[in-house]
């Protein structure tokens, strides 16, 4: 599994302190990013992150990506976002890591399930209604032209 480049400067996003939310918006992007898209599987060409080969570990690594998980749903409490979608974000973060701890049944929920994906467009939803200066345009990626 190779690491692209952009991914260690989605990293530095993570050492921000900063509390503007287009700064907020950053890190959560890079988190999951992190989380969930990280990696590609040769051969299925299914991106992972570190939420699904972490997971393999059992219980430590699900307790970790429950912690990140939660870090993305305490950066959205700071952003003043309502209790009903804090509510709906820990329970996504809640039925990854449920689930997620069940021997094998649950690292092929966790390759499927991408709460901390969920989550973000939650955070995108609130920020692009509330804070419109920090909405960014998503660059499809490049794909191969047919013959």
């Amino acid at each position: 599994m190779a690491v692209s480049p952009p991914n260690f400067d989605d990293l530095a996003a993570l050492a921000s302190v900063d509390r503007d939310p287009a700064a907020v918006r950053r890190r959560v992007e890079a988190m999951e990013k992190l989380l969930e898209r990280a990696f590609v599987v040769p051969g299925v060409k299914q991106p992972v992150g570190l939420d699904f080969i972490v997971g393999l570990v059992p219980v430590l690594g699900d307790v970790v990506t429950a912690v990140m998980g939660a870090w993305i749903v305490w950066e959205a409490r700071n952003l003043g976002m309502s209790k009903f979608q804090l509510t709906r974000m820990a329970a996504n973060v809640g039925i990854d890591s449920v689930l997620g701890a069940i021997p094998l049944i649950g690292d092929a929920f966790d390759f499927f399930y991408r709460s901390n994906s969920r989550n973000l467009k939650i955070i995108r939803r609130h920020l692009d209604k509330h804070h419109p200066g920090t909405v960014t345009i998503d660059m499809p990626s490049a794909r191969p032209a047919r013959s």
